[in-house]
């Protein structure tokens, strides 16, 4: 277990918006509705309640600046590889054991390639934001999937949709690399993705309609930290506020995606009738 200790940059996020607006602090705190005290003790201490993120980062986020995801190509161009990890509530301690077991991989601490990956997760709630980490992979056992049968298999199998098919040779080889890696580097998996694997589970579709299908998400790929080993390297860098018009905007480009990949699923089962069914394939 490590503790996080990150804060929201809110004390240099509005030296940003003074400096790109070419206003001072009296004309933001009159745009913002926040008191021109509570801006000098921001200054001091550089800290905020929610109440005065939520207007200082609406204020930014309508005034058009990506503050949060362009910080992610300045912090990459600093410290090499950034992961980024969505918090529904906010980040005290981390451990491998935190997650729920019917995630992608079992137990682990999550992470994604980059900001908006993290965001698409959380949108949902009202008390979320997104941390960012500086990682290594020296030294570490990994475990790499592509958008493959056998990425289907590990996913399925912890999410406790192919348990008649739990002892099949294919599904155990598979189970047995993810448990002995110390970090799982592979393709992001969202509910609606999940949706379609579900119906390879179930027989609906072969395995190639469900690959193709998922071939649309571009959700880029996850890494999953599976020991105390792997989690010494994790190094908290930032943590983001996520302010409301923020959180809509990317719950409407989810809804988007959504559609996406409703519409290969149909092409992609007129294209590729002819694959393997979960019963051929794991019997």
């Amino acid at each position: 277990m490590m503790n996080v200790n990150c804060r929201y940059k809110i004390k240099e996020d509005i030296e940003f918006i003074l400096e790109a607006e070419r206003i001072n602090k009296l004309e933001l705190s009159e745009i913002t509705r926040i008191s021109r005290t509570t801006l000098d003790a921001i200054e001091k201490k550089g800290m905020a309640t929610d109440e005065i993120c939520e207007k200082l980062y609406s204020y930014i986020y309508g005034q058009k600046y990506r503050i949060n995801s362009v910080k992610e190509e300045l912090i990459r161009e600093k410290y090499g590889m950034v992961l980024f990890h969505g918090s529904k509530c906010g980040l005290s301690d981390i451990s491998v054991a935190g997650s729920r077991d019917n995630c992608d991989f079992g137990n682990g601490f999550y992470l994604g390639q980059t900001y908006n990956q993290a965001l698409s997760f959380v949108c949902e709630y009202d008390k979320a934001s997104v941390y960012s980490f500086k990682y290594s992979l020296e030294g570490m056992k990994c475990l790499e999937f592509a958008c493959s049968l056998d990425w289907m298999i590990a996913i399925c199998y912890f999410r406790g949709t192919i348990r008649n098919y739990a002892k099949s040779e294919k599904v155990r080889a598979v189970i047995d690399k993810v448990e002995k890696a110390d970090v799982i580097i592979a393709p992001i998996a969202d509910n609606k993705m999940f949706y379609v694997m579900s119906q390879f589970a179930e027989g609906e579709i072969n395995a190639d309609v469900a690959l193709h299908s998922l071939s649309a998400s571009r959700l880029g790929l996850q890494y999953i930290l599976k020991t105390e080993k792997a989690l010494k390297n994790l190094v908290p860098i930032e943590r983001y506020y996520l302010s409301v018009p923020e959180r809509e905007d990317c719950r409407k480009k989810l809804i988007e995606r959504g559609y996406e990949i409703d519409t290969k699923l149909k092409l992609a089962k007129r294209e590729y009738k002819n694959g393997l069914y979960i019963e051929e394939l794991l019997k």
